[in-house]
C-alpha cells in the first residue's frame, strides 16, 4: 500500500502521520519502521529500504518526507510505486509540493491520496468544537470563534490551549478563555486600532500599555500597526471583493483580512493615507534619530 499525505496544514498532516506510524509500530515494532528525507537521502537507499525484507516482522513501513525535492526520486516515482511489495507500507509525506509537476499527478492518481489544507476561521472554530466534544468537553461555536480571534490561526497553538482549558474545566466559557489564555500581540493591536477608530482613546491607550507591560517593545508595536494598516489598505482599495478573493490576489492570510475589512469600512481613504504616512514617518525617525518611540506611539494612537 502506498499512502500520500499532502498539504499545508502541518498540524493535521503530522497528526495523520503519527496515527499511521503509531498504529503500525504497535503491531510490528520499531525495527520494522524506516524514515527517509528526500532532501538528504539517496534514491537508491530509499528504493532498497522499500524492497528489502522486513527484519523480524511480517510487514514494514517506509516513510519518505519531501520526496519531491529529490529530482531522481521524483522522476522514478511511478517505478517505485509499482515495485513496492505488498508487505511494505510506503508513506509519502509532502508538506510542500508543486501541483504542476508529474510527481504530484502520480501521487494523486496512483496512491491512497490524502490532502490536508489550512482551515479558515470558520473551519477552525468548527474543529475546536468537535475536538472538545471528542475529548469529553463542551465548547460553543461562538466561544470557539472567539478563541480563534484571540489566539490566531495556528492550529497547534489552538490545540494546546484547548487541552489546557479542558483540563481546568470540561465546560469552556468565554470567561475561562480570558482567564487562562494570552491574546496574541497581533490580536491586541487589532483591538487597539478598533478602539481608536471607535473614538475610545482611553481603551486604546490601555491596550497599548498592556503590551508594554508584557515587554512588547515599541518597535514591535509599530511593526504590527504597519502590518495591520497594510491589511486595512488592501481591504479598502479592494472595493467589494471578499476577504477570500483579496487573500488570493495579494497572498495575505484571509483570517486577518476579515478583521481588516471591518476597520476599512470605518475610515476614509484620505484618513488611511494620513495614518500610513504618519506611522512610516515615525518608523524612519525611530531608526535615524533619538525619538522617544514609546511617547510618539501614544500620541499617534490618540490622533487616530
Amino acid at each position: 500500500m502506498v499512502i500520500s499525505l499532502v498539504g499545508t496544514n502541518s498540524f493535521s498532516l503530522k497528526k495523520r502521520l503519527d496515527e499511521l506510524v503509531d498504529s503500525f509500530v504497535k503491531k510490528h515494532g520499531d525495527l520494522a519502521l524506516e524514515r527517509f528525507d528526500g532532501e538528504e537521502d539517496e534514491t537508491q537507499a530509499i528504493a532498497d529500504a522499500i524492497s528489502n525484507l522486513p527484519f523480524l516482522a511480517k510487514r514494514k513501513m517506509v516513510v519518505v518526507r519531501n520526496g519531491n525535492i529529490n529530482k531522481d526520486f521524483a522522476d522514478r516515482i511511478e517505478q517505485i510505486i509499482s515495485s513496492t511489495p505488498e508487505w511494505c507500507g510506503l508513506v509519502l509525506y509532502e508538506p510542500q509540493i508543486d501541483r504542476r509537476t508529474n510527481y504530484f499527478k502520480v501521487l494523486k492518481s496512483q496512491t491512497e491520496y490524502k490532502e490536508f489544507n489550512e482551515l479558515d476561521v470558520h473551519g477552525l472554530a468548527k474543529w475546536l468544537v468537535e475536538q472538545a466534544k471528542k475529548d469529553s468537553g463542551e465548547l460553543s461555536f461562538a466561544d470557539a470563534n472567539y478563541l480563534v480571534q484571540r489566539l490566531g490561526t495556528n492550529q497547534t497553538l489552538l490545540y494546546n490551549e484547548l487541552q489546557k482549558l479542558l483540563t481546568y474545566n470540561r465546560k469552556i466559557t468565554r470567561q475561562t478563555i480570558d482567564e487562562l489564555t494570552e491574546a496574541t500581540p497581533q490580536s491586541r493591536i487589532f483591538e487597539l486600532l478598533n478602539a481608536a477608530f471607535s473614538d475610545q482613546k482611553q481603551k486604546a491607550l490601555r491596550l497599548y500599555g498592556e503590551q508594554r507591560a508584557q515587554k512588547v517593545e515599541p518597535q514591535e508595536v509599530l511593526a504590527m500597526i504597519v502590518w495591520q494598516l497594510r491589511l486595512i489598505a488592501l481591504a479598502k482599495y479592494a472595493g467589494q471583493k471578499s476577504p477570500a478573493q483579496i487573500s488570493k490576489d495579494s497572498g495575505a492570510s484571509e483570517y486577518p483580512l476579515k478583521s481588516a475589512k471591518t476597520l476599512a469600512e470605518r475610515v476614509t481613504e484620505e484618513k488611511l493615507q494620513q495614518l500610513v504616512d504618519y506611522i512610516l514617518e515615525l518608523d524612519l525617525k525611530a531608526k535615524t534619530t533619538s525619538l522617544d518611540l514609546d511617547e510618539a506611539l501614544k500620541t499617534y494612537i490618540v490622533t487616530i
